[in-house]
């Protein structure tokens, strides 16, 4: 018998699987939230030079607010003062237009900077003047924060994999909280980046590990709609954090704020169980025996469990015959052919598809909108996009749906850059087309990677490819500053990748309709000691071609 089959006998989406993925998906609001901070606490906002500096003796006193600026700050082409330079004494015959401002010598800042405090009450360029030659540090702090995510990946799929789902689930929440909360009390930026390190290498494992719990508890047929509700939740997020941002204007409280909904999801840990698959793929078949005898009661079937008894020799038996007391790894991703060739294009479609859609997400100041809104319909579309995900897995499949959803993603891209820049609403709209076209990407290859890798490695698995991911979204916002280059030049690089990756993620199998492998040797095509060529034939593993 094998694993969905004992899953479709007790009810593979009942009463059970459903308070799972419910927990799951609020269990991430921080999560979600946390990805998107700097697009609010990184803004740098418009600003000029102080000019107390120049005030001596109180000589602006009889001078209006604009006119002080007049005789202290230079003007750019757009009208507007400069950011960076002021004017080393005052100009006061700049009044009477009796001279050209470019004659006038100008000097850097003398004496920090005053902000337009409008929009933001505070962000982390107005609480440590990260502007002019330090502007580059606000978004860095984007990427130092993706770059905690990127190793806390690897280090929880690794360590899930050794120690369970479940403890690793609470150590994730709760290290991601304290982290989280401690950043927003920093009192200097590399504290803060230190901190925001930490939150992302701890925060980072409530994903991975809940997307496999909800994939391992649930039967064949059910597993695209968990895969689509698991998806959503993100979507959840991404709709309500810029309400959240739109009350909350300071960093600090901001921060806090997204930080303590983790709270809820460390109450209902006490509620989550932990994968009666790796369980028994790790010999503790009691431990399983006993969450699968609560998911029977739970969904009133519990007369199907009494006939499952705990023994080795019979509940082990389901899952894996001759494991003995190997520990898996990492490593085992590249030691067999088939492997190693899942490993590589898993790996690139991730990057590709994290490193888009991100590169889209944290660019929502580029096309002249409201941020809040743009940020907001961002979020709203990927709910039909998402939810397309159903009846495309359904009627083309897994694979036909990566990579075509990729295919429309590099289209949009490019389609956008070749609008002129003053056409920001028709530009937003091929934007928030392709924003949902990469929705569909992401959703999509969460469920589909999982699939893939079998039970013993599959957490090694999805930490390898969230790590890669990460990769990929830490590299996003730098991709964003060569602008500065060419004005395209992002946009072309994000197209390129798109496409790219869409040709790589069609040579992938198609996993619709399969059972999800359990050993390295369903992958490789040899179990039990049957031939390759035996094996390829027997019906339901999702092989690696």
């Amino acid at each position: 018998m094998k694993f969905e089959d004992l899953l479709s006998e007790i009810n593979g989406f009942g009463r059970f699987q459903k308070m799972v993925l419910c927990i799951n998906f609020f269990g991430r609001f921080s999560l979600a939230c946390h990805f998107l901070l700097g697009n609010f606490i990184a803004v740098i906002p418009s600003h000029h030079c102080s000019i107390s500096s120049l005030d001596v003796d109180e000589i602006f006193e009889n001078l209006t607010q604009e006119e002080r600026l007049t005789v202290s700050i230079p003007v750019q082409d757009d009208g507007t003062p400069a950011s960076c330079h002021m004017f080393s004494y005052p100009q006061f015959h700049l009044l009477s237009n009796f001279s050209s401002p470019s004659e006038v010598a100008v000097v850097q800042c003398q004496n920090g900077w005053e902000y337009d405090n409008s929009t933001f009450i505070s962000t982390l360029a107005t609480q440590w003047d990260l502007v002019c030659d330090k502007r580059a540090l606000s978004r860095l702090t984007t990427t130092i924060f993706f770059i905690g995510v990127m190793f806390g990946a690897a280090a929880f799929g690794s360590l899930s994999a050794m120690f369970g789902r479940k403890p690793m689930l609470l150590v994730s929440h709760m290290l991601g909280m304290g982290f989280g909360l401690c950043s927003a009390f920093s009192s200097s930026f590399i504290m803060f980046a230190v901190l925001r390190f930490f939150t992302g290498f701890t925060i980072t494992g409530s994903v991975i590990i809940s997307t496999i719990l909800n994939v391992e508890w649930v039967s064949i047929k059910h597993r695209k709609l968990v895969g689509v509700i698991d998806s959503l939740s993100w979507t959840f997020a991404f709709m309500s954090f810029p309400l959240v941002a739109y009350f909350i204007r300071d960093w600090r409280w901001l921060t806090v704020a997204i930080s303590l909904p983790t709270v809820t999801a460390i109450i209902t840990w006490w509620w989550v169980p932990e994968s009666a698959r790796w369980l028994i793929a790790n010999g503790r078949v009691d431990k399983a025996h006993y969450y699968l005898h609560k998911c029977a009661v739970m969904n009133r079937k519990k007369e199907v469990v009494v006939s499952i008894k705990p023994e080795v020799r019979n509940l082990a038996k389901i899952i894996v015959i001759d494991r003995g007391n190997r520990k898996y790894s990492y490593l085992d991703l590249v030691r067999t052919p088939k492997m190693r060739k899942l490993a590589l294009l898993t790996g690139i479609t991730w990057f590709a598809v994290a490193t888009v859609a991100y590169g889209i997400s944290f660019n929502i100041s580029s096309f002249g909108l409201n941020r809040y809104l743009t940020q907001f319909v961002y979020g709203a579309i990927e709910i039909p996009a998402k939810l397309s995900i159903y009846y495309l897995l359904d009627k083309f499949g897994r694979r036909i749906t990566q990579a075509g959803s990729l295919l429309f993603v590099g289209i949009s891209l490019m389609i956008n850059i070749f609008i002129p820049k003053d056409k920001s609403v028709a530009r937003t709209v091929i934007a928030v087309l392709g924003k949902g076209c990469s929705a569909t990407s992401f959703g999509t290859v969460i469920l589909y990677s999982s699939e893939l890798y079998p039970t013993v490695v599959r957490q090694n698995g999805m930490g390898y490819n969230s790590f890669v991911a990460r990769l990929g979204v830490s590299v996003a916002p730098l991709i964003l500053l060569s602008d500065d280059v060419w004005n395209h030049f992002s946009q072309v690089i994000l197209s390129s990748l798109g496409l790219s990756a869409a040709f790589v993620a069609y040579l992938l199998p198609e996993t619709r309709g399969r059972c999800l492998p359990e050993t390295i040797e369903d992958v490789e095509g040899i179990r039990y000691g049957y031939p390759k060529e035996e094996e390829e034939k027997k019906p339901g593993f999702a092989l690696v071609y």
